[in-house]
């Protein structure tokens, strides 16, 4: 099998089309990229600008140039020697009117072909939704939304209709079946006669009507997160699985698709099963694949969230994941261990708030129970509930306790879920169930402690196939399934979109994936993590930047120097606090922004402060000021302490934009660019050593689009803005060295310098990095500790990388991420035997000892690659 070398990841919508891409093409393919990595392609709601909500698993999107164009792109990448990856999404479809499958399961309930399709709860315990479909989909109360005219009958030819706002939703068959010429006028909702012919219309129909702001409490299909738009599937089922992967599969067979990325694997009933259905199915179709299409086996990973200790089952048959552990391993080295106790000394002291991330966590993960989970919450107790009455021994079990227990372990459960199967939970689940139980258990009733035993061996303690078949084995297999599809959701929506947005001690740590809880990570635990992924994984992907991510990557690594420059940051952020009082307001009872909020604010600011952005420069101020009110609106309904997204509190958010924006238009905003421009020379460095190590470690780079320059995107959608890449292929074009980049780094060059020599170096040796070892180097003198350095090799093949970290105390301040000579007096390692030449110049060496100022130069980073012995 021959892996991607690179992939380059593109976000399609209406505003950049596959059209669009192919006129990248050409670009991408000279950087270095093997393959194109593609958002969603399948035809999604319209208007999408992501295409995670597909309505039509037939089609290719038609709003980003349907098939055709799809043909055109894959033309281009065929001959530029590229292929391409895309993005399928099997957790969930969007639905609504432009989802035929979900119009006819509202049209014929659950005598529809695609009442399997999607996981409803048709048996749910409220009589006025059992056997329908709930649809929250009302601006206000029903009665209201009746009386005010929004719900009308209306007829196309021979076809009825409701009128709901501007759309229509389909009238079963046996209801109007009776229904005569007059019918629109006799239901007419005007009249007291006719809104009560037409709610009794309404009654008969396989769905029920209800306010939007219901959802969480009474929803019965399972959706994605708490996502009413957006609703489960049961992709677990033969029929789901092959009719949702129907077109995936004819374009794979075909050549025009070359590998799959699985968005939100968690999701799924069976994970594992799943998996390795996919694998087999793709194995099969390569037979049939054209002669001009790669014969090599599907490239296959999975969106999976890991936890530290967490590791990817090898029995998936995946290639890896999508990487964000390793976004977390590559900014967790880069961070200085000696910054948490000052940084968070002054979250305490500026908040009062005391508690640690894992316990903002945990309180997150319960009000998201209550604010957004209620109805999953209940479904999963009620399935553990019908296996305790499933049982004599069990039946006097209440609801409302299960219901007490599953809540505890929700709040504690440590990863984003378990898999286990009929043969129960393995001895990874357990261990991860246990603390699960134990943290349960530190805060359940006395009186409950004897249940959340139970429960424990009902879910995957006891293996359910080891149960005579009946309707116990029945209801606790059922009840495992759904009770792990709830872990995640919640752990997503707590973790990332909760607590992450409240815990503000360091931002560049708050990211999916990132434990925010740990400040940093030693060199001896990277490297251990790199060389067992070269052992495992080795095609794993290496994510720094994603469409979800919270701060683009570059932003993170300046951050990131905030925890090396900890007591001069204390100290500002304190005389800020202090100087910007009187731009506070009171909103709402309270002062806006918070202490919290502000000190995450200034870390944006000075994060995100463009590289070429005067003060001065009124306009460009404002468009910054606009960027970041944007990211804070979101930031602070995601908390949901003073506002929200189900019910802003539009007087705290306009008053912390007003103080974003008086902060930007008084002489304050000098203070600020001067700061980003201190830490931004060392931040410069973290972002070249991170680009370095995503390029050069076991597995394979992901490049998100427009990250090739210089990232301080945000939040998206600020992440998803258009990219110049005239300015890029004009660089490129320039071929300069690092060395020669350096003289103007804050254009990106540089960072596109790096990335173009080390992916020609990948399409050069791809076995060295598809097969290679990975070898820590050991670096010893004064500044050993600044320098993380291996060697990769393969069959004589070998490469030898050095990145810098920690460099706050030489080059804070200063004009360029340049590290003079003086600074790596006296530190030096071994270099293995061999003549080596330089990547980004033209040095040759010997191998043996050496001092690191000769391998790095002036760059932060070195790369050299050893000649073959003739």
């Amino acid at each position: 099998m021959s892996p991607p070398r690179a992939l380059a990841r593109l976000q399609f919508h209406a505003g950049f089309t596959l059209d669009d891409a192919v006129g990248v093409v050409g670009y991408y393919a000279r950087l270095g990229a093997s393959h194109l990595y593609a958002s969603p392609i399948l035809k999604a709601r319209a208007g999408s600008t992501h295409g995670y909500d597909v309505v039509d698993c037939h089609e290719v999107n038609p709003e980003i140039g349907g098939e055709d164009a799809l043909r055109r792109l894959v033309a281009a990448l065929r001959e530029h020697g590229m292929g391409l990856v895309v993005d399928i999404v099997p957790n969930h479809m969007g639905v609504g009117t432009e989802n035929a499958w979900w119009m006819d399961v509202l049209r014929n309930g659950r005598e529809s072909s695609y009442a399997g399709y999607f996981d409803i709860e048709w048996t749910a315990p409220d009589p006025l939704i059992r056997g329908r479909v709930l649809l929250p989909i009302l601006g206000a109360g029903y009665e209201e939304t009746l009386q005010s005219g929004h719900l009308r009958l209306r007829r196309r030819g021979d076809t009825w209709m409701l009128g709901i706002y501007d759309d229509r939703l389909p009238l079963s068959p046996a209801s109007v079946a009776g229904l005569g010429d007059d019918a629109v006028d006799e239901h007419d909702p005007s009249t007291e006669t006719g809104r009560a012919k037409l709610h009794a219309l309404i009654e008969k129909q396989h769905y029920r009507l209800a306010f939007w702001k219901l959802a969480s409490d009474m929803v019965n299909y399972r959706r994605f997160f708490d996502i009413n738009e957006l609703a489960g599937l049961r992709i677990e089922r033969t029929a789901v699985f092959e009719d949702t992967h129907k077109t995936i599969f004819r374009l794979y067979a075909e050549g025009l698709i070359d590998g799959v990325r699985c968005d939100h694997v968690d999701g799924l009933a069976d994970p594992r099963r799943y998996c390795r259905q996919l694998r087999h199915r793709l194995e099969t179709l390569r037979t049939q694949r054209p002669s001009s299409a790669p014969h090599d086996a599907a490239y296959l990973v999975v969106e999976k969230i890991l936890a530290e200790d967490e590791d990817l089952r090898l029995d998936w048959r995946t290639d890896g994941t999508t990487g964000y552990e390793f976004m977390d391993q590559v900014s967790a080295v880069l961070h200085c261990q000696r910054g948490e106790a000052p940084l968070t000394e002054l979250w305490r002291k500026l908040t009062g708030e005391s508690a640690d991330f894992g316990t903002q966590a945990v309180r997150a993960r319960r009000q998201i129970l209550v604010d957004s989970f209620e109805s999953e919450l209940d479904r999963t107790a009620r399935a553990l509930f019908t296996a305790a009455r499933a049982n004599v021994a069990t039946r006097d079990v209440s609801l409302a306790a299960v219901r007490r227990v599953i809540v505890e372990l929700l709040v504690h459960f440590p990863v984003y879920r378990t898999y286990a199967g009929g043969a129960g939970r393995d001895a990874i689940d357990d261990v991860f169930f246990a603390r699960a139980v134990e943290g349960a258990s530190r805060t359940l009733r006395l009186e409950d402690s004897d249940l959340l035993q139970l429960v424990s061996l009902w879910l995957g303690g006891e293996a359910p196939r080891s149960l005579p078949p009946g309707p116990v084995r029945r209801a606790r297999e059922r009840a495992i399934a759904v009770f792990q599809q709830a872990t995640s959701p919640v752990a997503a929506k707590a973790v990332e979109d909760t607590a992450g947005y409240r815990y503000g001690r360091l931002l560049s740590r708050n990211e999916v994936g990132v434990d925010a809880g740990r400040m940093a990570m030693s060199m001896e635990d990277f490297h251990a993590r790199c060389a067992m992924r070269a052992d495992t994984l080795p095609h794993n992907l290496l994510a720094t930047a994603t469409h979800d991510h919270k701060r683009g990557e570059d932003l993170r690594a300046r951050l990131a120097v905030l925890s090396e420059v900890s007591e001069r940051w204390v100290v500002t952020a304190e005389r800020w606090r202090v100087r910007h009082a009187d731009f506070r307001q009171r909103a709402d009872g309270r002062m806006a922004p918070s202490a919290g909020d502000e000190l995450m604010l200034y870390q944006m600011l000075v994060g995100a402060w463009p590289l070429h952005l005067s003060p001065d420069d009124t306009d460009g101020v404002e468009r910054f000021a606009s960027r970041i009110a944007a990211w804070q609106r979101k930031a602070l309904r995601e908390a949901k302490r003073w506002t929200r997204w189900t019910s802003p509190n539009e007087p705290y958010e306009d008053a912390c934009e007003d103080f974003l924006r008086t902060i930007l238009s008084s002489d304050v905003a000098a203070e600020l660019a001067a700061f980003a421009n201190y830490i931004a020379s060392p931040g410069a460095a973290n972002g070249l050593a991170q680009t370095v190590l995503r390029l050069t470690t076991p597995g394979v780079p992901d490049l998100y689009q427009g990250t090739d320059y210089w990232d301080f995107s945000l939040v998206d959608p600020d992440n998803r803005r258009p990219v110049d890449f005239l300015a890029r292929a004009a660089s490129l074009e320039l071929a300069e060295t690092p060395f020669e980049a350096l003289t103007h780094w804050r254009d990106g060059a540089i960072k596109q310098s790096v990335i173009a020599r080390l992916l020609a170096t990948r399409r050069e040796h791809p076995e060295l990095f598809a097969r290679g070892s990975y070898r820590a180097l050991a670096v010893e003198g004064p500044a050993s500790e600044h320098v993380l350095a291996f060697v990769r090799e393969h069959r004589g093949q070998r490469l030898f990388i050095a990145v810098a970290r920690h460099t706050a105390e030489w080059i804070a301040g200063s004009d360029a991420p340049a590290i003079g000579a003086d600074h790596w007096e006296g530190t030096s390692l071994t270099l293995p035997d061999g003549r080596w030449m330089s990547i980004f110049g033209e040095g040759r060496v010997d191998g043996g000892p050496i001092e690191v100022a000769t391998l790095f130069g002036e760059l932060p980073v070195a790369a050299w690659l050893a000649q073959r012995a003739s």
